[in-house]
């Protein structure tokens, strides 16, 4: 059996190879999602060498830096056995078929439409960074990067009772996807101060230090964007201290400590899936490409500021 697979193979190449089946349940992909900014990363060669062996994805072939064989999300259908037909979201690159083992499948619920359950992995990344941030009913909260996990993450937040929650970012233009999420949305002049709970995914150095200015006194910050090997100052000068701020990591390849003793990571996966239900959330789906054009298309794709959740069609 063969597959067609999209390989990084040079900074700012790709081109498509065959890709390794595995063994297991046999899925024909239906679709897959581009998370821009890590595949971005990627494409550009700037994973850090000290992240070679925890960077690698699931069902990664290559190795880094190049060529690699590089994605996780994917939503496909099982074509054989007694689970025939059942729409599943799998940690797999962008291939056009694989076999996985029926634990890394996971089934999507019946509301959610598979074009919409590309941003799996978002969702569960999003949840992720919402319990790191310990963000309660009532608190104002706000989120510095509405991209797609930035956006998530305010979507998430402002469910919670009596919050209130602002995107905050460079362009804009989204702000009525902030409405369409419940969030109020300011650009960095504009901020609120003294949050209660501060979120920063914009990968930015300029994003961080709106973040921190935004917090309030011994409030939260945490840091979700991954820069890779990019040097990135940190304003811990100047009231930092004097405010006794603090400043998380928030990575979803670990359950939060509080949450570790109950939950494992297929609860939070099924968990993501249920969250995805919400129609609003298709506002987050910018693009859509052929896999058989994805070639021709994909750098440009990752380099476009305005690109979202891009989703790519199999069939």
């Amino acid at each position: 059996m063969t597959a067609e697979a999209l390989w990084c193979t040079a900074p700012g190449m790709v081109e498509l190879r065959a890709g390794a089946v595995g063994d297991g349940v046999l899925v024909k992909t239906l679709f897959s999602g581009i998370s821009r900014g890590t595949e971005r990363l990627v494409i550009e060669g700037r994973v850090p060498v000290s992240e070679y062996d925890r960077m690698r994805g699931p069902c990664q072939e290559g190795a880094f830096p190049f060529p690699v064989k590089y994605g996780y999300c994917a939503v496909g259908q099982i074509a054989e056995g007694e689970h025939a037909g059942q729409a599943v979201f799998a940690l797999h690159p962008h291939q056009t078929q694989f076999r996985l083992e029926a634990a890394n499948l996971t089934p999507l619920p019946p509301a959610l439409p598979p074009e919409r359950a590309v941003l799996s992995a978002n969702m569960e990344t999003a949840l992720n960074v919402l319990w790191d941030s310990g963000a309660g009913a009532g608190d104002e909260i706000v989120i510095v990067g509405a991209g797609v996990v930035g956006a998530l993450t305010g979507y998430l937040a402002a469910k919670l009772p009596g919050t209130e929650v602002t995107l905050v970012d460079i362009n804009p233009d989204r702000a009525p996807l902030a409405d369409a999420l419940g969030c109020a949305f300011a650009v960095p002049d504009t901020c609120p101060r003294d949050a209660d709970v501060v979120v920063h995914v914009s990968a930015s150095a300029s994003g961080l230090a709106t973040a921190i200015e935004a917090a309030g006194d011994e409030a939260t910050v945490v840091e979700a964007s991954w820069y890779g090997e990019t040097p990135t100052p940190a304003p811990l000068g100047g009231a930092f201290h004097s405010r006794r701020l603090k400043l998380v990591s928030s990575q979803v390849g670990n359950l939060p400590a509080a949450q570790r003793p109950r939950w494992s990571y297929a609860r939070r996966m099924g968990k993501a899936l249920d969250l995805l239900c919400d129609p609003a959330l298709d506002a987050l789906i910018s693009g859509e490409t052929a896999f058989a054009d994805l070639a021709s298309h994909y750098a440009t794709i990752l380099n476009d500021p305005s690109t979202l959740c891009h989703r790519v069609r199999y069939h």
